[in-house]
């Protein structure tokens, strides 16, 4: 009967033993440093600071580097890179199918629902006849033959529209500079009731801050209902195999439009820095630690949630 009972004592000691060690279990020290990139957009610069957030709050060391999409896609490909939450579907898939086709980046999951991505123009103009692709022509020389764009790298859209004799656009220049850089030239030209077509979209404090309104037309290229798009996250092959417990953070994480328009109105409006911005958005809305935090441990296997909590001083 002695004999039996430590058996199973020693059973038990055993079976505690291998589950403290799973519950205590850390990720490789290669998952460590969490490298990712964003590509100067005040949506993407705002869910990345949220990740690097969380990410060292859970003990990892995470970085982000601005880079212009096809050096993200190239650098997820070769390994430089491990994370990119900004894939904008449909618009970037003319950068995205050949990473896709050979396998060198994976989709986790969509983390925002019910974006839009395509050319807007000033409501004044678009109240004097500009509502479609096909009336900008009409109103070439009220336009100065200019299509106002973002960081170069980011306006392959645009600059296909300007190439497709189909809406008749030969001639038109298509001007790269910066988010801020194109919304400041809005903010002027619209104050002087001059027209400008530029790249609108949403999530973005831009959709409160001027009167405008999105042009229809360019399904071919935007996709339809306004260029209605999804963004989701990516990461490099064999990402989420490596490091699953740094992969089951991103597979939790999803955004709303409305926490979004809040944290970019932070970057723009409230001049902080990404990090910053994600601080003050989730000190508002603790709410959204548990989901995104389920199943999630730090670095060392200790409880996400706890750790996150501690680190924001909640």
């Amino acid at each position: 009967m002695l004999r039996k009972i430590l058996l199973f004592a020693s059973a038990t000691v055993s079976t505690v033993a291998v589950l403290s060690g799973a519950a205590m279990a850390a990720e490789p020290d290669s998952c460590r440093a969490v490298r990712m990139a964003e590509p100067g957009w005040n949506d993407l610069a705002f869910t990345t600071g949220v990740g690097v957030v969380l990410y060292d709050a859970l003990g990892y060391e995470p970085a982000s580097t601005l880079l212009g999409i096809e050096v993200i896609y190239q650098s997820l490909k070769n390994g430089d890179l491990d994370v990119f939450l900004g894939y904008w579907d449909p618009a970037m898939v003319t950068y995205y199918t050949a990473y896709k086709e050979d396998g060198s980046v994976e989709t986790l999951r969509t983390n925002l629902e019910g974006a839009k991505y395509t050319f807007a123009v000033p409501t004044y103009a678009w109240e004097a006849g500009v509502k479609d692709f096909a009336d900008l022509r009409k109103f070439a020389d009220k336009f100065d033959k200019k299509l106002y764009g973002i960081e170069p790298g980011s306006n392959q859209l645009m600059i296909d529209a300007v190439a497709d004799p189909a809406f008749g656009l030969e001639g038109w220049e298509v001007v790269e500079s910066s988010e801020a850089g194109m919304l400041a030239e809005v903010a002027r030209r619209t104050k002087r009731g001059e027209f400008i077509v530029f790249q609108g979209w949403a999530p973005h404090p831009m959709n409160t801050a001027f009167d405008f309104k999105y042009l229809t037309g360019g399904d071919k290229l935007y996709g339809p209902n306004f260029g209605a798009a999804t963004v989701s996250t990516q990461v490099r092959k064999g990402y989420a195999a490596e490091c699953p417990n740094a992969a089951k953070l991103l597979s939790n994480l999803g955004f709303e439009i409305e926490f979004e328009n809040e944290g970019m109105g932070y970057l723009i409006d409230g001049g902080l820095k990404p990090e910053e911005a994600a601080r003050k958005a989730l000190l508002a809305h603790p709410d959204l630690l548990e989901g995104w935090l389920a199943g999630v441990t730090t670095f060392d296997g200790k409880p996400g949630l706890d750790a996150v909590k501690a680190k924001l001083g909640l």
